[in-house]
């Protein structure tokens, strides 16, 4: 399998192409400085996750601004203190601030000569507008859970979007999906028989910080430690055909 084989590169955005996880830490700031305890960058990121996971589960109707103001009571309640609804809306429009990784741009602005770009994400589409102007590309397609009406990693979300890409002529085996999320991404994309691209974010920090645990380690096709690594590889995968 090489990276040339595929016609589409479908995209996790956040923790892959954003660094959602320094931009729910600094989000966090406020409501740390309150409880007064030293808390970790990663206790913060992994106190997230948990929270995160069963409000999407539990709530996956839920716009994920809106989503994220409730995971920020629930953080806060844990805490010890409480958070008020216009600490949580602050917390939920904070998406639009997260950075893009460095090299995402880029990288993307390369491999969108090749393969056509699909977001699916957790998102909604207006939080996503922002983080679209700092990744400077045109996507070709994006399906955000707000579309889809639930959160990764239901299977509900991949099938919508090989249903979506489907009706445009481009068949699984075409897809590499391209995600940092073992938990979101890699295991159901497992479960569809979906070709994998793991962008190792975390790969100089231990634990999984904004994501939950997967439930058993999935299989991955190709590992890359940035999206710049990525783009390398596959101009090198060009030249062994050439």
């Amino acid at each position: 399998m090489q990276l040339t084989d595929f016609k589409a590169l479908t995209f996790d955005c956040y923790g892959t192409l954003i660094d959602w996880e320094t931009g729910i830490w600094t989000a966090y700031q406020p409501l740390v400085e309150r409880i007064g305890k030293s808390l970790s960058r990663d206790e913060i990121l992994e106190t997230h996750a948990r929270h995160e996971a069963d409000q999407e589960a539990l709530t996956p109707g839920m716009i994920y601004s809106e989503l994220l103001g409730v995971v920020h009571s629930r953080v806060a309640k844990e805490w010890g203190t409480t958070a008020t609804q216009e600490e949580g809306a602050v917390f939920g429009a904070s998406v639009v601030n997260w950075p893009a990784f460095i090299d995402s741009a880029a990288a993307l602005q390369y491999l969108k000569k090749y393969y056509k770009l699909v977001i699916l994400s957790n998102v909604d589409r207006e939080s996503f507008k922002g983080s679209n102007t700092r990744l400077q590309v045109e996507f070709d397609h994006i399906f955000t859970a707000q579309d889809v009406g639930s959160y990764k990693p239901n299977p509900k979300n991949f099938e919508y979007m090989l249903e979506k890409l489907a009706a445009e002529g481009i068949q699984k085996h075409e897809i590499l999906h391209t995600a940092e999320s073992l938990f979101h991404d890699h295991l159901p994309a497992n479960n569809f028989g979906i070709a994998s691209a793991w962008i190792y974010r975390r790969h100089a920090q231990e634990g999984f910080g904004a994501t939950q645990r997967p439930a058993s380690m999935p299989h991955y096709d190709f590992k890359f430690t940035s999206m710049a690594e990525m783009a390398k590889a596959h101009q090198e995968a060009l030249r062994d055909k050439s």
